[in-house]
Parts: structure tokens; sequence; C-alpha cells
């Protein structure tokens, strides 16, 4: 889920802590990406990511906290990525697929981030509403632009999505998100995950 920064692009100006939270997740996914949820230890987090202790339980009170913000990040990165180019496909059905699809194959490529990461989604309780509530809305508008024509991809609406495509979207994304929690279970495979979304989609996008 890494984004690539074309050549010539200047890099963004980040203020010390916008710098420091950015060291702190790129900790974080480095950390889970090498030996999973178990891996991701507070006290390892603020070493690798030089700052200290008390700094990072002050931008993540918990190591769920840390990790809910790092799937939003990760979100986020794989949304750029799509959208440097209008997505392939005829219909919303095909769109919404290829972009479904897409991201769970980045998610298989990494299985123990893909672990740490919807392990602590699962463990996400009330007080952290917010943050999955971010979570939840990146993958809702992320299907949203995959179901826009790509006819309007040079000359977008100024209009909010219609509020059945906001809400199909939640609906295809609450489902999306069982089936990696399923699988991360290990009570599915990524061809089950498949198979569920590509009969949602079917059902809630028929052209």
């Amino acid at each position: 889920m890494n984004r690539a920064i074309s050549p010539g692009s200047p890099e963004p100006v980040r203020s010390p802590q916008m710098e420091r939270r950015r060291r702190i997740l790129d900790a974080t996914i480095s950390l889970a990406s090498e030996g999973g949820y178990d891996a991701v230890q507070m006290r390892v987090v603020a070493h690798r990511a030089e700052v200290a202790l008390g700094t990072l339980y002050r931008y993540f009170p918990s190591k769920v906290h840390l990790l809910v913000a790092a799937l939003a990040r990760e979100f986020e990165r794989t949304a750029e990525q799509l959208h440097r180019r209008p997505f392939p496909g005829r219909s919303r059905a095909e769109r919404v697929g290829y972009v479904l699809r897409g991201t769970t194959q980045v998610l298989e490529d990494d299985p123990r981030l893909t672990e740490a990461l919807t392990r602590a989604f699962m463990l996400a309780d009330a007080s952290m509403a917010a943050q999955v509530a971010v979570v939840e809305t990146q993958v809702s508008q992320l299907l949203v632009g995959a179901m826009s024509d790509p006819a309007d991809a040079a000359d977008p609406p100024e209009d909010d999505p219609a509020d059945e495509d906001v809400a199909i979207a939640k609906v295809i994304g609450d489902v999306w998100l069982a089936g990696l929690v399923q699988w991360v279970s290990g009570r599915a495979t990524v061809e089950d995950v498949q198979s569920s979304m590509a009969t949602a989609v079917g059902l809630l996008l028929r052209d």
C-alpha cells in the first residue's frame, strides 16, 4: 500500500507534529509487516520512530488506536493510487468490483500487516467510534468514486453524491470489511471474500 511519488514532485511541507506522526505510523506499518499484531509494541514503535514513549502515548493512547490510525492512512494511500486514472469498467458494478479486487490483492500481498490492522479494527471499542468512522468513510468514498461515470472525471459534479450511492457504498463496504475479518480469523479464504463481494456488488449495483 505504499504511495509512489512521481519524479520531480515536491515533498509536502510538514509541521513537526505531522512529521512525528508520519514517523510513528511508518514504524507501526514496518513492525506489523515484519511480525503482525504482536510485533507492534508501543516501546518498540517509539524507539523506531525516534520519539519519546510519552510523546507516542499523547498521539495514540493504545496500540489499537495506533493500528486503526495506520489502517486509515493505508486506505487513504490506496485511494490516492487508484484515483490516478479512471477506474476501468463500463458499469458501476465492474468499476466497484475492480476497486475491491485490487484492494483485496494489496492486502493479500502483505498478510502480516493485514492481520495486524484488521485485528485492531475488530478490537476497537465505543471509545474509538470516531477513528473507526474515518476508516469506514474512506472505504465508502472510494466506492462512491468508483461508482461515478468515468466520463465525468475531467469535470466532476459540484453536488454531493446521491444519498442512494452513499448508502449502497456503505453496505458494500461493511460486507467487505466483514469479509476481511473472516479471512484474518481463518474462517474464510481470499476466494470466499472475493465471491461474497461479487455477489453483493451484483445484487446492489444492477445497472
